[in-house]
């Protein structure tokens, strides 16, 4: 199964993206497009990115009723995107109505995993806020679980829980990481965090990478720190 470490780009507009790649001259990492930069840009900016010859995970979390979850996902599914995601609390009838979407006529998909807590959610706040009194973990895990039986590839939580999710649902179910910190920097407002050497060890597929590489001073180096961490070695 391939690793790797996908970046964040949590830009406001294309043209800070493009002057943030722009650095970027031996390697087309694996970038992550999220609600703000799509929404700005539209579909044209995965385009553009697909034909630059990068990886994409759009990370829009749909969470919506199942036939307008399928729907949306039939849509995305022509933007040839790597990865898609939805919320594992919009059920499994939900998750299952989106894979149904993205799936092509010719049977082939972009990756589609479910986020089951946000890393910045506590325990404290899950159950204060969101009135959810089951521990953090077994609610995670249950998520998890809906998701393997909605038939979705994997799930994105923190790094601190990839092993016992892998443990409920399989070696191959994917485990897609944010949270992930340098040990020597700051955790801004993520709670559940890691290192990307710690996350490779509890099991993580795939970090998510963002202000450590995108906001460093030599964001290239920062990002082939990460990968040396997370792979295990220096980028070829």
């Amino acid at each position: 199964m391939n690793k790797d470490v996908i970046i964040a780009c949590d830009f406001a507009s294309k043209e800070e993206l493009f002057s943030f790649l722009q650095r970027f001259t031996d390697e087309k990492p694996f970038l992550k497009i999220g609600m703000e930069l799509f929404y700005a840009e539209g579909p044209s900016i995965v385009k553009e990115l697909k034909a630059r010859g990068h990886k994409i995970f759009l990370d829009l979390k749909l969470h919506d009723i199942p036939n307008t979850v399928k729907k949306a996902m039939a849509v995305l599914s022509h933007l040839e995107i790597d990865m898609c995601n939805v919320h594992a609390a919009g059920t499994i009838s939900m998750m299952e109505a989106a894979l149904e979407g993205l799936t092509r006529p010719d049977g082939t998909r972009p990756l589609l995993i479910a986020v089951t807590q946000l890393t910045s959610t506590s325990e404290e706040r899950m159950q204060n806020d969101l009135l959810i009194d089951r521990p953090l973990e077994e609610v995670v895990m249950h998520y998890a679980a809906n998701a393997k039986i909605a038939g979705l590839d994997g799930v994105v939580c923190s790094p601190l829980e990839a092993g016992e999710v892998k443990a409920v649902c399989g070696n191959s179910f994917l485990t897609v990481t944010p949270g992930v910190r340098f040990a020597d920097g700051e955790k801004g407002d993520q709670v559940r965090i890691t290192t990307p050497a710690k996350a490779r060890e509890m099991g993580s597929d795939y970090i998510v990478v963002g202000r450590p590489i995108t906001k460093a001073e030599d964001p290239v180096a920062a990002y082939r720190r990460c990968v040396a961490e997370f792979l295990g070695g220096e980028i070829k």
